[in-house]
């Protein structure tokens, strides 16, 4: 079994003229930061790990990997807003197949994607992801089959910190 970490990008400045260019605001660091902690406390640190292309994608990642340093780690072009969800996941479990020594994959992206990349790993579910939120899949590769087991948001995480 695999775990996958799907994750939403932290708090984000308001819309600019070029949508890839958003940066996080403080706010949304604090979040990254906090999830990142505690991903790391729960063991699930993450040894593999795709980032989307768009600024506060990689600003999230960079918060996350504070506390671990990843095996691999590579900017994900088909991981942004508008991606193909299907065509991602295919790419990440071509990715598993290639690493079966990573138990523990990430991936930082936006709104709608994630959703839908969760959809595509456990069939029925489709969350609604807050700011920074991370939905945690138990992920079987002999069946390419996955389970939602949690989705975890920084202000329920800190409470426990």
């Amino acid at each position: 079994m695999k775990t996958i970490l799907i994750m939403r990008h932290g708090e984000a400045e308001p819309l600019v003229r070029h949508d890839e260019s958003r940066a996080l605001t403080e706010k949304g660091c604090q979040q990254a930061k906090m999830m990142g902690q505690w991903l790391a406390e729960q063991a699930f640190s993450p040894e593999g790990v795709l980032i989307s292309p768009y600024l506060r994608a990689q600003q999230t990642a960079n918060q996350v990997l504070q506390f671990n340093s990843p095996r691999f780690l590579e900017t994900c072009s088909d991981i942004v807003p508008n991606g193909n969800a299907s065509f991602a996941i295919d790419y990440l479990e071509t990715l598993i197949s290639m690493h079966p020594d990573i138990d523990n994959w990430l991936l930082v992206a936006h709104m709608p994607i994630v959703s839908y990349l969760v959809d595509q790993l456990s069939p029925g579910d489709m969350p609604i992801f807050q700011l920074a939120a991370c939905a945690q899949i138990e992920y079987d590769e002999l069946t390419r089959k996955g389970i939602l087991k949690g989705l975890h948001i920084p202000e329920r995480v800190a409470a426990f910190q």
